[in-house]
């Protein structure tokens, strides 16, 4: 009885593992120039007179900067 309770819920729900039908949205960060800066990439932000290294990162599907807590190298 058990399996075909299973099988019979699992054809009634389709599987998140559907391909999404549409257009695929690249997703990236820009810098100052408005330059695109790919996902997982580092740079040297100066924001406030203030400068550290951030890290290119999706948040709540969104691309935003995140601080990584290192300072900037010059030189």
């Amino acid at each position: 009885m058990r399996p075909l309770l299973l099988a019979t819920l699992l054809a009634a729900f389709p599987s998140a593992t559907v391909a999404q039908k549409g257009p695929v949205i690249e997703c990236y960060c820009t810098d100052s120039t408005g330059g695109r800066v790919e996902m997982g990439e580092l740079l040297c932000l100066s924001v406030g007179g203030r400068a550290f290294m951030a890290r290119c990162e999706m948040s709540l599907n969104v691309p935003m900067w995140r601080e990584t807590g290192e300072t900037c190298v010059t030189g």
